[in-house]
């Protein structure tokens, strides 16, 4: 009778072992930030990001996950890879799983407009992040940001210093789906047209707007085709590090690295690795993990029945190659 009950307690012991092994041990199926051992999750944020290819957008989904960690959310990430079906997609199966809220970096700031409906309809608020939303019919709580307009502007001041006073043709590689981009391309030309109205001696004329979208493949074939079309090519505004270096690596195959500027846009490590070795001129630089962490706050201030600004935006800084040597960061 006793060495039953002993065998029964022992029994009772390896089981108790075996679950608290088993505890936390699983993955979760949500891309979550929740720590293991805490009590279920208050709720989902679910974000779709413009692509993953670009560490801009992983910086700020991961800074955004240890926000919603704090106040004891999860996230679930995904990433509409330049396809704003594939996006309009991921929106439908965020609302059949029910998520608190919804966060978009949109493929296209007009054609997300119906999926946006679709969330409102389900009565999941929608926030949008470095890129906005464009249709007018589409509601979205707020939209954080960096301030691109301002960043242009910074991008048409580093052009302006990188030419001098011998100014010249300037062609611009930019991405028309995306309000951002839009945004920095205006704030460029208004400096530009600024400066040539003060400085006509040393004009910078904006020779071509190319597609670049964004990448670094489709900014090395615009390149291409700027210094075919204009050999005397003294400058690129690419709107981004991505097309940025694409371009930069036309230059080189071309031979006119030495020739042409190139002005970037957002200060990535590699963009600013190319700047501290004299192969990007400067970055209007952004704060990808501010824009995470105050999109999420933005988020729970929404939730506690707050009232939230409807766009809040972050300034850029023009980064140069004196600050890649400075910075601790770079190689």
């Amino acid at each position: 009778m006793l060495m039953k009950t002993i065998d029964k307690a022992l029994l009772s012991l390896l089981v108790a072992v075996g679950l608290a092994g088993c505890s936390g041990g699983s993955e979760s199926v949500v891309d979550s930030g929740s720590e293991s051992g805490k009590s279920d999750p208050k709720g989902t944020i679910a974000i779709s990001v413009l692509t993953t290819s670009n560490p801009f957008f992983n910086v700020i989904t991961d800074h955004l996950r240890d926000e919603a960690q704090k106040h004891g959310y999860d996230v679930l990430a995904t990433s509409g890879e330049f396809d704003v079906a594939k996006q309009q997609n991921q929106v439908k199966d965020f609302i059949v799983k029910g998520v608190t809220a919804i966060v978009l970096c949109p493929c296209e700031s007009k054609s997300i407009g119906p999926a946006i409906k679709e969330a409102n309809e389900a009565g999941i608020p929608v926030f949008t992040a470095d890129i906005a939303c464009l249709a007018p019919d589409a509601k979205v709580v707020a939209h954080v940001a960096t301030d691109n307009l301002g960043g242009g502007r910074e991008a048409g001041k580093g052009m302006i210093e990188a030419l001098g006073e011998s100014g010249g043709k300037v062609v611009i590689l930019d991405y028309k789906s995306a309000e951002s981009c839009l945004l920095r391309v205006q704030g460029f030309k208004e400096v530009i047209d600024g400066h040539n109205q003060a400085n006509p001696d040393s004009k910078i004329e904006v020779v071509m707007e190319l597609p670049g979208e964004g990448q670094k493949d489709r900014g090395y074939k615009a390149a291409e085709d700027a210094i075919q079309a204009h050999p005397d090519l003294a400058g690129i505004f690419a709107i981004n590090d991505p097309s940025a270096l694409g371009a930069r690596a036309a230059l080189e195959k071309a031979g006119k690295a030495d020739q042409v500027k190139i002005i970037g846009f957002d200060g990535q490590p590699e963009g600013k690795q190319a700047i501290k070795e004299g192969k990007i001129y400067a970055d209007p630089v952004q704060f990808p993990d501010q824009i995470g962490r105050k999109t999420m706050q933005t988020i729970m201030a929404y939730l506690r029945g707050e009232e939230v600004q409807p766009e809040v935006l972050i300034p850029t800084k023009l980064y140069r190659q004196s600050d890649g040597m400075a910075d601790p960061e770079l190689n």
